[in-house]
C-alpha cells in the first residue's frame, strides 16, 4: 500500500494528459524524462531542494541540542518542579500547529526577519520540541544511576557525562526524534508558505512544487514529476530506517 501512491505518480510522470484520465495506472508507453527536467527547470526545484536540506538539517541541529539537555535534566531531577515542567512539554502535543500562525507572523515581522529562513529554521524546533523531550527522558530514565555516579566519581562534570555517557546509551531515541523531526520539517507546508513566501531564492519544494499548476491548462505529468522529486528522500529515509524507527517507537512506547 505504501508503494501504491509512489506507483501512480511515477507512471504518471511519463504519461500526457489524456493518458493519465484514460489509464491513471497502466504503465507508461515511453520513458522519456522529459517531464521530470521541466519541473526542475520551470519550478527550479533544485534550488529548492537544497533550501528544504538547509532548513531541515539546521533545524534538527537546534531541535537536538535543546532537547537533549532538557531531557537530561528532567530524567535526573526529582520533586514537583520537575514533573510539572514534563507535564508541560506534554501540553505541547494538545496545541495545533495552525492555532500558532497568526502570532508566529507577527513576531517574524516585529524581529524583521519575515520572509527569511532563518526565523523558520528558528521556528520549527518549536513546534517538534515537546515530542522530542518527551521520548528522549523516557530513554534516558533507563541510564543506570550508577553509570552517573561512577563518572563523577572521576571527575567528569555535567556536560561530560550528557555527551561521553548518556549520548552513546540513548542513539535509538535520538535516532526516533532525527527521524520524525525530518519527515516533519521536509514536509512542513504553511509556515514556510506564509514566513518564507514565494521568493524563488529562498522557497522551499513544498512550496515551490504548487507553482507547477496553471490556472488555464496544468500539466499533470509534470506536475506528478515534481511530487515524485518531492517525496523521493522520504521514501528512501523511511525505506533505509523503518525496522530501526518501529523499534525505537515500541521500544520507547513500552518505556513510558
Amino acid at each position: 500500500m505504501l508503494l501504491l501512491p509512489l506507483y501512480y505518480l511515477l507512471v504518471s510522470s511519463f504519461k500526457t494528459n489524456s493518458q493519465i484520465f484514460a489509464s491513471p495506472l497502466s504503465p507508461p508507453t515511453s520513458l522519456s524524462f522529459g517531464k521530470f527536467a521541466s519541473a526542475v527547470s520551470d519550478a527550479r526545484l533544485d534550488l529548492a531542494s537544497l533550501n528544504s536540506l538547509i532548513v531541515t538539517v539546521s533545524s534538527l541541529v537546534v531541535v537536538l541540542l535543546l532537547a537533549l539537555p532538557a531531557s537530561y535534566a528532567l530524567a535526573r531531577a526529582g520533586g514537583r518542579a520537575a514533573a510539572l515542567i514534563e507535564r508541560a512539554f506534554s501540553l505541547g502535543f494538545l496545541i495545533p500547529t495552525f492555532a500558532a500562525l497568526v502570532p508566529t507572523f507577527l513576531l517574524a515581522a516585529q524581529l524583521d526577519l519575515f520572509h527569511t529562513r532563518t526565523f523558520v529554521i528558528l521556528f520549527l524546533p518549536a513546534t517538534s520540541l515537546p515530542l522530542a523531550v518527551v521520548l528522549l527522558t523516557q530513554f534516558m530514565r533507563t541510564v543506570p544511576q550508577e553509570v552517573e555516579e561512577a563518572a563523577r566519581m572521576d571527575g567528569a562534570g555535567s556536560l561530560t557525562i550528557l555527551v561521553r555517557v548518556y549520548l552513546p546509551m540513548v542513539v535509538p531515541g535520538v535516532a526516533t526524534v532525527g527521524i520524525l523531526s525530518f519527515l516533519t520539517y521536509w514536509n512542513e507546508y504553511l509556515y514556510s508558505l506564509v514566513l518564507i513566501g514565494p521568493d524563488q531564492a529562498q522557497r522551499t519544494i513544498q512550496v515551490a512544487v504548487p507553482t507547477l499548476r496553471s490556472p488555464l491548462e496544468t500539466d499533470f505529468g509534470i506536475l506528478a514529476a515534481g511530487t515524485v522529486v518531492t517525496l523521493l528522500p522520504v521514501y528512501v529515509a523511511y525505506a533505509f530506517l523503518q525496522r530501526r524507527m518501529e523499534g525505537a517507537m515500541i521500544g520507547s512506547a513500552v518505556k513510558i
